[in-house]
C-alpha cells in the first residue's frame, strides 16, 4: 500500500480545480485506498470511506471532493438519472472509482489510474493515463 499511497501523493499535487480522476480495476484492487491517499494529500482530514451504497460523498480539504463510486450503477442512462453527471464539471476535484462505467460521458481532460492484481509479484500495477478510460 505504500507504494499505492505514494503514487496518489505524486497524482495529487498535480490536481487543480475541475480536475477529474478516473480509477478502474477489479474488487479489492485498491480504488478507494488510492482515493483515501489523494484526500489525505489534499488537506482532507475526515474519514474517507467508500461510497458505493450512497454513490457521492463530498469531503473539503484544499479543494472540494467530489467520491462518485459507480459499482451499483448499471449503466450510463442510470448514472445520468442519479444526477451523478452534474459532479464532472465542478469547483472541485471529481475521484470517480468503477469509472469505466460511465466512461463515455467523462471528459477529454480525465485522468484514469487503472489498477489491477499482479500474480507475479502478488502486489499490484498502476497504470496512469490521460483521458477517460478506454479512450
Amino acid at each position: 500500500m505504500a507504494a499505492t499511497d505514494a503514487a496518489a501523493v505524486e497524482l495529487a499535487a498535480t490536481l487543480e480545480k475541475g480536475s477529474v480522476v478516473a480509477l478502474t480495476g477489479p474488487l479489492g484492487a485498491g480504488k478507494t485506498t488510492f482515493v483515501k491517499a489523494v484526500a489525505r494529500a489534499l488537506g482532507v482530514e475526515e474519514d474517507v470511506t467508500s461510497p458505493s451504497f450512497v454513490r457521492l460523498n463530498i469531503y473539503e480539504g484544499r479543494f472540494t471532493i467530489y467520491h462518485l463510486d459507480l459499482y451499483r450503477v448499471k449503466d450510463v442512462p442510470e448514472f445520468i438519472f442519479f444526477g451523478l453527471d452534474e459532479w464532472l464539471d465542478t469547483d472541485g476535484v471529481t475521484l470517480i472509482e468503477w469509472a469505466d462505467r460511465a466512461a463515455e460521458l467523462l471528459p477529454a481532460h480525465s485522468i484514469t489510474v487503472a489498477l489491477d492484481y499482479d500474480d507475479r509479484s502478488e502486489g499490484r500495477i498502476m497504470t496512469v493515463t490521460e483521458g477517460p478510460p478506454g479512450s
